[in-house]
């Protein structure tokens, strides 16, 4: 690209709007020059004003930005969102009526059915819904969202299995507590403890948001991959690392080598475009006993590489695996900046 882009963080002080800016730190292509958050946060210096939770310092180009607040029309025109789904809700409308370009993190607009669900190895095409967006909402800009944190390892696992036929998944999270944001679950709770339950819709988010994500494009809408997903989710004492067991049924049969082929080949669209945040290989096959492993795998690809091992025989479904993804940075502000990077390759970020 020729020109680093000036970008915007809305919700930049809480845990996922630190990854924004840690991972845009130095980044080839974008340039975050205005910090959005609360009304008890405007006005103040970002590093007053974030409760910094990860490791190193506050990159020094954000440490001196005075927080603004996150009022449309303000900041430049791609914003990246980190809001919780309430703020959300009615902010990120907002930015986009007003011409921005929002690429979301949050869960509020991932289901309209105007609104690009994206993985970009997946369903790069999906962004052509922007232009039903703004036909149907008479906006200037637009949003663009990436899935729930357990949602895009499923979808990556699950996406280099369709040419067998994909017809049921079963699927049990073991999710970290990262994932839950700060302060998250209180300590005495998730200490030597497994939480068997996730509130917010977790279970719903994971058996739906695959079915569109991996669904085919016609004309101006998805139609949904008909594959059935259940999901049990549970929190565990972990600190970074979504890992999941699956179960699934194909309708060719395929034996463990090939399943594990097809997702070594996988590849898609950032891989073709060599985009900035996209891992050579999207999804590591891992041959190694007890493997994947949070402490050990989940910052594979600079944190966006799915790894996937214990790929074996299913007695009941069919075939059955081990899926690990980070989940702060694959699942949320690495997604996002994915996601920004194809719609500038693709020349989404233009003016329409």
């Amino acid at each position: 690209m020729a020109a680093v882009i000036d970008v915007g963080i809305l919700g930049a002080t809480g845990m996922v709007g630190q990854q924004f800016i840690r991972l845009l730190d130095a980044h080839p292509w974008f340039r975050p020059r205005w910090l959005a958050a609360s009304e008890r946060s405007a006005g103040r210096l970002y590093a007053d004003a974030a409760t910094w939770r990860l490791g190193g310092p506050v990159p020094a180009s954000a440490a001196a930005q005075r927080v603004e607040a996150c009022t449309p029309g303000q900041g430049p025109r791609l914003v990246f969102s980190a809001l919780d789904a309430a703020a959300a809700a009615d902010i990120e409308p907002a930015f986009a009526a007003a011409g921005h370009l929002v690429v979301s993190n949050a869960r509020s607009f991932r289901m309209m059915p105007d609104v690009p669900l994206l993985i970009p190895e997946i369903n790069h095409d999906h962004l052509a819904l922007i232009d039903v967006q703004r036909r149907t909402r008479g906006w200037g800009g637009a949003i663009v969202t990436n899935p729930n944190c357990s949602t895009v390892v499923l979808a990556m696992a699950l996406a280099p299995l369709r040419p067998f036929g994909l017809r049921s998944a079963l699927v049990t999270t073991l999710q970290a507590v990262s994932g839950a944001g700060y302060p998250g679950v209180p300590s005495f709770d998730i200490i030597g403890n497994v939480i068997p339950e996730i509130g917010g819709g977790e279970e719903e988010k994971i058996e739906t948001e695959s079915n569109k994500i991996l669904g085919e494009l016609t004309g101006t809408q998805v139609t949904h991959h008909a594959v059935v997903v259940s999901a049990h989710t549970n929190r565990v004492p972990v600190i970074d690392g979504h890992t999941m067991t699956v179960s699934v049924t194909l309708d060719n049969a395929p034996s463990a080598t090939e399943v594990a082929q097809a997702m070594r080949q996988w590849r898609g669209r950032p891989q073709e475009l060599a985009l900035p945040s996209a891992p050579p290989r999207p999804i590591e096959v891992l041959e190694q006993p007890y493997r994947p492993q949070p402490r050990l795998d989940a910052d594979r690809g600079t944190g966006m590489t799915v790894s996937v091992g214990r790929i074996r025989p299913c007695p009941i479904l069919g075939t059955r695996f081990v899926a690990l993804g980070h989940n702060t940075i694959r699942g949320a502000a690495g997604a996002a900046i994915l996601n920004a990077e194809l719609m500038l390759a693709d020349g989404w970020l233009e003016e329409r």
